[in-house]
């Protein structure tokens, strides 16, 4: 009887509809919808913020023609590609070793996770004025110690042409290597020990325990981290905000949502922040897809 119960609930598809609904229609009014303006917007002109479309630019597809001859936007789509790459080797490789590291420890674990996951709760406008305090000019910690302990008596300008880049980046880097290692370690404690008990049992330790179980086994988790990475690293705009403000030093230091913001509330250049935006949306699904291809899931 109770089995016979079980199977109906499942045949029956109405609850599913009560509860799907609501949530594509959410979807569809927050997401979807705001994505298709925007697409339209980016062939619009429009004067400003809160002010109706004026029609169709003349020619229709000009803004994406300033967008190709826009240096600035060159700037911007090298930097962001730039903190991709540092995303994906610092951020996730980082997470991966303490990971690693924090799996192959007895006691104390809980304390690990905590601290590392830490910095993902702080507010990233309060991280980027820390941060600029630790790079100050004159007066900041790091030249501070770089001046107490190396005997570096020129004080080094941390945002000037040479510096900047890692000025920028390190914050980033630093917030977000908790947020991988929490899906690691998560990717980790799913991994049975009888695997490892098996492996012990043939030989296998050290080193060729990570290469030849831990790291296949976590195949499709490190799949999912490389993908947030990239759509991460394109759409950062806070911190580096608050750090580097309207693209200093010399406008070299945009990134793609950076410019996407100053451009649409800075400029009031409404059309032309909407197509910055399609961009970056083709940008994140392109790249993606191929970080899909190369980390396509396996069954182990």
């Amino acid at each position: 009887m109770h089995t016979t119960q079980t199977s109906t609930i499942f045949k029956r598809k109405s609850p599913l509809v009560f509860f799907l609904v609501p949530a594509f229609a959410f979807m569809a009014l927050y997401l979807y919808y705001p994505f298709i303006m925007n697409i339209v917007n980016s062939f619009s002109n429009i004067s400003g913020l809160g002010t109706a479309s004026e029609g169709l630019n003349t020619p229709w597809y000009s803004n994406y023609v300033k967008l190709f001859n826009d240096p600035l936007m060159g700037t911007a789509v090298v930097n962001s590609l730039l903190l991709m790459a540092c995303t994906i080797v610092f951020q996730v490789g980082i997470a991966l070793v303490l990971a690693l590291l924090v799996d192959n420890i007895r006691r104390g674990h809980e304390f690990f996770r905590t601290v590392y996951f830490f910095p993902i709760v702080i507010s990233a406008t309060a991280l980027g004025l820390l941060f600029n305090l630790i790079f100050l000019y004159n007066g900041g910690m790091v030249n501070q110690l770089l001046e107490k302990v190396f005997g570096v008596a020129d004080a080094i300008d941390w945002k000037d042409e040479h510096h900047f880049l890692f000025t920028m980046f390190s914050p980033v880097m630093w917030q977000y290597v908790g947020f991988y290692f929490v899906i690691l370690i998560t990717g980790l404690n799913n991994i049975s020990p009888e695997v490892y008990e098996a492996a012990a049992l043939d030989g296998a330790s050290g080193w060729k325990r990570v290469r030849y179980i831990t790291l296949p086994l976590l195949h499709n988790v490190l799949g999912t981290c490389l993908v947030l990475a990239i759509t991460g690293a394109l759409k950062v705009f806070d911190l580096p905000w608050v750090m580097m403000g309207s693209g200093i030093p010399m406008d070299k230091s945009w990134l793609t949502g950076t410019y996407m913001y100053s451009q649409t509330f800075l400029h009031n250049d409404v059309d032309y922040g909407s197509t910055i935006a399609i961009v970056i949306v083709v940008l994140g699904v392109a790249i993606s897809q191929v970080a899909n291809r190369v980390f396509r899931e396996k069954d182990y």
